[in-house]
């Protein structure tokens, strides 16, 4: 894949307050446990948020890791364990809703092997998450006018299942 990123386009919130709706009439017990959702993409362009949606897709990625304050920016709450999101691709469409089901902040020095395998991204070892996250979080705090640190700055870890549709859940 080459390194040329195209900006995210607007998400179809109206797509994916219907699919929503979809899933709600189908898994009415869940939604009533856990009514909120948040409409997102993977990444921060078009090629990163259709690379990952594939992995999801294919079943190796079943965990994702945001900078705390980067969520924030976004203007979105943090998700609590339980709570839904509809994932769109890169053209902004939505494809599938996720379900948080563990969620701790940390550090990029508590990430462990195995979190980063369950990320499913490179080839899935922590020396990889490290170096591709790593990258990401500079530029994406460049962007925003920030320094990303290591040392400091809080991630949001999440692991998640696909529930949403049928023929994709988990």
């Amino acid at each position: 894949m080459s390194d040329e990123r195209h900006p995210l386009p607007a998400l179809d919130r109206r797509a994916a307050d219907a699919m929503w709706a979809d899933y709600a009439r189908a898994s009415p017990a869940t939604v009533r446990a856990s009514a909120e959702y948040t409409v997102e993409a993977f990444g921060d362009s078009v090629e990163l948020a259709d690379a990952l949606l594939a992995e999801v897709l294919h079943g190796s990625k079943r965990a994702t890791a945001e900078l705390v304050d980067a969520h924030i920016a976004d203007g979105d709450a943090l998700p609590r364990v339980g709570s839904h999101w509809v994932v769109c691709d890169g053209t902004g469409a939505p494809r599938l809703i996720l379900r948080s089901i563990e969620l701790r902040i940390g550090t990029f020095s508590s990430v462990d092997a195995q979190f980063a395998y369950d990320e499913g991204e490179d080839d899935r070892t922590l020396e990889s998450w490290q170096r591709e996250h790593r990258r990401y979080w500079q530029r994406t705090c460049a962007a925003r006018g920030t320094v990303f640190s290591e040392e400091s700055d809080e991630i949001m870890l999440e692991r998640f299942r696909v529930v949403w549709p049928p023929e994709h859940a988990d």
